[in-house]
């Protein structure tokens, strides 16, 4: 099954960028700190969506717009005191095909999974505001989950698999890069 393929062969790059991700929050001191690792998050989920939209169409995906998480990170960034003017410069996959764009959603679901983690992680250091966009879902999170893996289980075939598994692996690891600039 499509879901199995995509954990197993997004594994090593899934890794590398949570370690990155990890040492960062647990780095963070202040609002504007966290702010700046937001910054990151804004300007990569941005320009992915931006990519993902015109292979997600409400017959695929019928919540799609429910699902851009960018409007959250700016609203994260504002509420912390910080702007979104001087945002990282990020690279994003080549999204060219429905298969490819559902690869990159499907890391960009992913991360709203463990979210509620990285709350409570920052709330360890002080840190209780600009957490919506962590904070996912809610308690709609596992079934909104179960709706996008359902909706990859209709619309990748065997012969789109490879395209699927691409996007997600250059997903992770264009990520990963924009931690280490």
């Amino acid at each position: 099954m499509i879901q199995e393929e995509l954990r197993n062969q997004t594994a090593s790059p899934h890794q590398q960028l949570e370690k990155l991700v990890v040492a960062r929050l647990k780095s963070i001191r202040s609002n504007a700190e966290y702010a700046d690792l937001l910054k990151i998050f804004y300007s990569y989920f941005k320009n992915l969506e931006e990519a993902i939209a015109p292979y997600i169409t409400a017959n695929i995906l019928a919540d799609y717009p429910e699902r851009r998480h960018a409007v959250s990170l700016a609203e994260d960034i504002v509420d912390l005191g910080g702007d979104l003017n001087e945002l990282p410069e990020v690279h994003v996959p080549t999204i060219d095909s429905m298969a490819k764009a559902l690869g990159a959603l499907y890391v960009m679901e992913g991360s709203v999974m463990g979210g509620m983690v990285i709350v409570q992680m920052l709330g360890k250091y002080g840190i209780t505001e600009g957490v919506s966009f962590f904070s996912g879902y809610g308690s709609e999170t596992n079934q909104k989950w179960n709706v996008f893996i359902d909706v990859l289980r209709a619309n990748i075939s065997e012969e789109h698999a490879a395209d699927a598994i691409y996007a997600a692996r250059e997903t992770f690891a264009r990520f990963a890069d924009a931690f280490q600039i």
